[in-house]
């Protein structure tokens, strides 16, 4: 919205700030940040209220986490309202791919908070059904690669890059919206995955982020992407201003979700922050270097796969718990040293992912 002032910048060259999508991410991550401390203790003690007992507390997990009984969730909440105001202020409403990244964002997250109001009301970790929930994330996702192929570069619209080659490019066809599509799912369920500690999903969500947003303003932008030598993909650099307000939003949120958390982030924040990233990655065209950028969120996810299918096969647990930041507290790490030290994971790995923007 405060884009379209950059237009009278013929009557008050001042406002031709708002032009640059560096001022406005900048502007969007300190709304987003305001917009959460501002009102961030009301929705907790409305969800206090509205919830009672709060997230149910897995009884077979550790024992240290029975303390935190009576936690309200769905702070995802806190974190969407601050991303929509800063996003609807600062963003340019006449770009596509910001309104298509917003859209899987707020449907995964109307699944997720479904899923969180189930729990709380049953006080039970059985939510939303499996199957049905993996059917509309995928029907989100996959309308959303559709609408990604309408606005992008024709070139790349159903085509596959990879980092270190600077010329490789697959044209996937069809096969292409199954692809992106599995991409965005699996990253939102891996930040799902993730959140199991206080304060553990949110900061490699903001790192992830705030890489990506530079991925995202250099991508869009022909001479940078031209230096870089990197795929130009047009009007994607006004995902940044996202980016940005998923920074502000998560830290204000970290603010309160820092140990002891006054609130879980739950399936409301987790499964809408990971389709973003998701979403981002596949608009950008650089799905596999989420993989890389988003490691950690990727090991969380293999990890309950490898138990689910060993157990299944073999009657035998690999982990002692899974997700894996479980299996480190069971061998006697503290939740502060398992987060912090997963916090310097997700920062080696996003530096790792930068650098395949230079090493082609």
């Amino acid at each position: 919205m405060l884009s379209m002032l950059a237009d009278y910048s013929g009557l008050f060259g001042g406002l031709n700030v708002f032009r640059y999508i560096t001022f406005r991410t900048g502007g969007a991550t300190i709304t987003a940040l305001l917009f959460v401390f501002l009102f961030g203790p009301r929705i907790i003690a409305t969800l206090r209220v509205r919830q009672g007992k709060g997230q149910p507390i897995r009884s077979d997990g550790p024992q240290s986490h029975l303390a935190k009984r009576g936690t309200p969730t769905m702070g995802g909440l806190m974190i969407l309202s601050g991303i929509v105001v800063a996003t609807l202020l600062w963003a340019n409403p006449f770009n596509p791919h910001v309104w298509v990244v917003m859209a899987v964002t707020l449907g995964f997250g109307a699944i997720g908070f479904y899923d969180d109001y189930l729990k709380v009301t049953k006080q039970s970790h059985n939510g939303f059904s499996g199957r049905a929930r993996l059917a509309l994330e995928f029907t989100i996702a996959v309308a959303a690669c559709f609408a990604m192929s309408l606005v992008g570069s024709t070139r790349l619209a159903t085509g596959l890059t990879f980092p270190f080659f600077k010329e490789v490019v697959v044209d996937l066809g069809l096969f292409f919206f199954a692809f992106g599509g599995f991409v965005i799912v699996a990253a939102g369920n891996s930040v799902n995955l993730t959140d199991g500690l206080d304060g553990l999903a949110i900061v490699p969500v903001m790192v992830a982020s705030a890489t990506f947003g530079l991925i995202a303003y250099l991508s869009g932008n022909a001479v940078f992407a031209n230096y870089l030598q990197i795929h130009f993909t047009p009007g994607t650099g006004e995902l940044a201003v996202i980016c940005g307000a998923v920074l502000g939003a998560g830290l204000g949120f970290l603010w309160f979700n820092a140990p002891p958390a006054q609130i879980f982030m739950g399936d409301t924040g987790s499964l809408a922050l990971g389709g973003m990233l998701g979403t981002i990655a596949v608009a950008t065209k650089h799905e596999i270097v989420l993989a890389i950028v988003g490691g950690l969120f990727v090991v969380e996810a293999l990890s309950v796969i490898i138990q689910v299918a060993s157990f299944k096969l073999t009657g035998k647990r690999v982990f002692r718990m899974a997700p894996i930041h479980h299996h480190f507290e069971q061998l006697g790490w503290s939740e502060p040293q398992v987060v912090v030290r997963f916090w310097i994971i997700a920062v080696v790995l996003a530096l790792a992912g930068l650098a395949t923007l230079k090493l082609r």
